[in-house]
């Protein structure tokens, strides 16, 4: 298929296999949705203090998030206004100024000229202060309770607007931390698989493929290994009986003009009585934050996995930040991290990195399963002998809510139609 009209390539329940193998149409990709729209670049624990940076790329651009010394946080072009050079070649660190190794100009963390070395050589005309030859900060960049997001696009929505409805997946996380706030900086997992960006995409709020592809981290009473401090009795992902019934009635939301989307939270993501003393320690903080009623309320989370579009998932129940970096039209890199809970015990957070190791890093119990699919699904829709991928369980069961989206119950594959919905009206232009 050479036409790359989206409304080709994304119809109703279904989409065409190229979008996946097409490196034409991942050229594309990254100019007109990770070219356009808000992109999560990370979170500003990561740079706490003045002259603190991280680099990462936004699409194919490569970028520098840093902490200037008006206390805000830029993100920038990693580039030098002179012959092009990447400036930054760290993957995070402290710098008072970036200077470039190539010919020694230097530039303040928010992007600016600082100095030209060797200034005489050049004409009594030549402007420093063109803002061309700085690294150059990106059109808009915002911040929503310390998530950091930015685009390359000068236009569109306010960050709010856009994140709109997901945004209180956010509230809910940032919520269960006793000092209203959570910290990124525990480690990240990284690791690259060969599959298109959009697998682990669709694969983060996919709620049918839980039973099968996870079925090894089953106990014999058909519960998953705890992932709650203090809680021993794990989740129940049977499929059949009362605990896949109440599976079938987890909620799965989806805005199909922005692409987010959440699904329900698990059966263990129910709060539950926890002598545990650790957890104990937590709950008392969190009360004296919210009192009574609202602690409840934070600790009965509505969402379990949530995704931004195109970039970014949040995870309630093993709290961890999931961002994809797309490489090539086959080729993925992840970077997953550990949320912490300002305020809440030591051992409560060290708790969380450790599930994390368990859950969701390249050797895992969990992501491996899916890393698997992934590889396989990549691999099968190379053949020829269908060139639709189907996502229509549920389809005729959608319907719209009052926030603006639709929402459906259980195992249905509403997440991953409202996903393409977005992808293909970005893709329009």
């Amino acid at each position: 298929m050479s036409d790359l009209d989206p409304a080709t390539l994304v119809q109703d329940g279904r989409v065409h296999r190229t979008v996946y193998t097409d490196p034409a149409i991942f050229a594309q990709e990254m100019d007109r949705i990770f070219g356009q729209a808000w992109v999560y670049v990370g979170h500003d624990s990561q740079v706490p203090k003045p002259g603190d940076f991280i680099t990462l790329t936004i699409g194919r651009q490569p970028v520098v998030m840093a902490r200037h010394a008006d206390n805000k946080v830029y993100v920038i072009y990693n580039r030098c206004g002179h012959r092009g050079a990447k400036v930054c070649i760290e993957n995070q660190g402290h710098a008072d100024l970036f200077r470039c190794t190539y010919h020694g100009w230097t530039f303040k963390t928010d992007g600016t000229l600082d100095a030209v070395s060797m200034p005489r050589g050049y004409a009594a005309s030549f402007d420093t202060s063109d803002p061309n030859l700085g690294m150059g900060q990106l059109p808009r960049v915002e911040t929503y309770r310390g998530f950091v997001f930015a685009s390359l696009f000068a236009d569109g929505p306010d960050l709010t607007t856009h994140l709109g409805h997901a945004r209180d997946s956010i509230d809910e996380l940032v919520d269960k931390a006793p000092d209203g706030a959570v910290d990124l900086t525990g480690g990240v997992h990284k690791y690259i698989f060969r599959g298109n960006w959009k697998l682990q995409m669709e694969n983060t709020v996919d709620m049918y493929h839980v039973p099968f592809s996870h079925e090894s981290t089953l106990r014999r009473d058909g519960r998953q290994f705890s992932r709650q401090r203090g809680d021993e009795s794990g989740s129940d992902i049977a499929t059949s009986g009362a605990a896949a019934d109440r599976w079938e009635q987890r909620i799965a939301w989806a805005s199909k003009e922005t692409g987010h989307t959440y699904t329900g939270h698990q059966p263990a993501a129910e709060h539950k009585a926890n002598n545990d003393p650790v957890y104990q320690e937590y709950l008392s903080s969190l009360t004296a934050l919210h009192g009574g009623e609202k602690t409840q309320e934070v600790l009965n989370p509505k969402r379990h996995n949530t995704w931004f579009f195109p970039n970014m998932s949040l995870q309630a129940l093993n709290p961890h930040v999931r961002i994809i970096r797309p490489l090539t039209v086959d080729r993925t890199e992840i970077w997953v991290y550990p949320i912490r809970f300002c305020g809440a015990p030591d051992a409560m957070n060290v708790d969380i990195i450790k599930q994390l190791n368990l859950t969701h890093s390249a050797a895992s119990l969990i992501q491996t399963d899916d890393l698997e699919n992934f590889t396989r699904v990549q691999g099968g829709v190379a053949a020829e002998n269908s060139d639709w991928v189907w996502f229509a369980r549920g389809i005729d069961t959608d319907a719209p809510d009052n926030q603006g989206g639709v929402v459906n119950k259980g195992t249905v594959e509403l997440p991953q139609r409202a996903q393409y919905a977005a992808w293909a009206r970005y893709m329009a232009g």
